[in-house]
């Protein structure tokens, strides 16, 4: 899907706790997540934190949404 959403020239971030799989279906944007469970938060943090985290993922897959790739991108920083 995400490699259909592309090639209609709309960019698109895999955020995905298993990177070896974005990879392999051809995600050019991906963003590694939490855990499998629970990709986008951790329940053992307290609200403020968890917020924190959540916050910090969505930034990181805005900031892979603005960049060109030419390759697949692991935007793990």
């Amino acid at each position: 899907m995400v490699k259909e959403i592309e090639r209609a020239g709309i960019p698109v971030v895999h955020m995905c706790t298993v990177v070896p799989i974005s990879l392999t279906v051809g995600a050019n944007r991906i963003v590694p997540t939490i855990a499998i469970p629970h990709p986008l938060g951790n329940p053992s943090l307290d609200a403020a934190e968890e917020k924190t985290l959540r916050r910090k993922l969505v930034e990181k897959a805005l900031v892979a949404l603005e960049t060109e790739v030419d390759t697949q991108t692991v935007f793990d920083k």
